[in-house]
């Protein structure tokens, strides 16, 4: 079998006409990161911020080819080279872990400090999530292998650099939620992705190539390890699909679902039915405790147009309802809210317990 690696250069459309006043960090381009200039940037502030030296603004202009460092053109994608930037460990923490999920064969718990190097496995049953020191979470769902190559953020400017590679299943992704951007941020298998603010993507790792699904933001696709085609742009509401050849095929994503409200059924479970989505092949339903569905506790595919949800804790939980087109591409979703199962409290009024623990529940019908 052929395997190669490929590139995924994430650019946010808005970046380029975003307001100057705000920061410009604009991620990496190879061994590269990327500033966008803004008003009243200086080679000299810039050299100080990022690299920890002003005086290093002489190689920033030589690099970056700039005639009169004092006339900075605004929007000029500066480049400046990693080696340069000095960095301080930054390492992630598990904030959510469901069924059985591993680091280095050890169970993982929520709470745990995740180091470079870790391997993460999540079982058939198992979902992990990982918060990374600037706010970006990534949702490793069941069935997937994902190792921690390096986590790290830039010691002077605070922006995360990190690389995680999946060596199977899937990864969902937001990057930088509060917009200040990063300084690198790749996820790894067949496929490259440099992320940006802003950037909410998902990645699918299989034995025959790599899928990715951009929902907001902008990605250009490429082949990498030698290859010449020029990059694929994949916009926000596309998705890739990429061989082992090489080969990129671009589709739109379907749109999300029309859900009826979900209403109660037999042992605890709710039950919602779906209008036909053209082109879906089947709908896939995944049960978190946030509603931007990266907290995931449950995942299942439904090939007919009526979805269970079902939450077998107490307290509001969310169902993230898409559709599956024939390519395999998930598109946006349909978020539900609904309550799970309900507690067994004693005469004093509060929750009966297990040995471990855990809350004993009842099925309402």
């Amino acid at each position: 079998m052929i395997r190669r690696n490929f590139r995924l250069l994430a650019g946010c459309m808005a970046l380029a006409y975003a307001p100057f006043g705000h920061a410009q960090p604009a991620g990496a381009l190879g061994d590269d990161f990327v500033y966008r200039i803004r008003p009243a940037d200086t080679l000299i502030d810039l050299a100080s911020r990022y690299t920890g030296d002003g005086a290093n603004w002489v190689t920033l202009q030589k690099l970056n080819r700039v005639e009169d460092p004092q006339k900075l053109a605004i929007g000029l994608a500066l480049h400046i080279p990693f080696s340069l930037i000095p960095v301080v460990p930054a390492p992630l923490t598990a904030i959510h872990v469901s069924g059985s999920t591993q680091m280095d064969g050890k169970p993982l718990r929520a709470g745990m400090s995740v180091p470079e190097g870790a391997t993460i496995i999540t079982e058939s049953d198992g979902f992990a999530t990982l918060d990374f020191a600037d706010g970006t979470r990534l949702s490793l769902p069941n069935n997937s292998t994902a190792r921690v190559d390096r986590t790290q953020k830039f010691k002077n400017a605070g922006l995360i650099d990190s690389v995680v590679s999946v060596q199977n299943g899937e990864v969902d992704s937001e990057v930088a939620p509060t917009g200040q951007g990063v300084g690198r941020f790749e996820i790894r298998t067949p496929v490259t992705i440099v992320g940006v603010r802003g950037t909410r993507f998902r990645l699918q790792a299989t034995g025959t190539g790599a899928q990715s699904e951009v929902l907001h933001g902008k990605v250009d696709m490429s082949a990498g390890a030698g290859g010449s085609a020029p990059p694929v742009a994949v916009a926000g509401g596309q998705g890739a699909a990429v061989d082992v050849h090489g080969q990129i095929q671009v589709h739109t994503l379907p749109p999300a679902p029309i859900v009826t409200p979900p209403q109660r059924g037999a042992s605890g479970q709710w039950v919602a039915r779906v209008t036909p989505v053209p082109g879906a092949v089947a709908y896939l339903v995944r049960i978190s405790r946030d509603p931007k569905g990266l907290e995931v506790f449950t995942s299942e595919r439904f090939e007919g147009e009526e979805v269970r949800l079902v939450a077998r804790r107490p307290g509001t939980h969310y169902a993230s309802i898409r559709a599956l087109n024939a390519a395999g591409l998930g598109g946006y979703d349909t978020v539900l809210s609904f309550e799970g199962a309900s507690p067994l409290m004693s005469g004093s009024g509060h929750p009966v317990l297990l040995s471990d623990g855990a809350i004993v529940t009842l099925n309402n019908y």
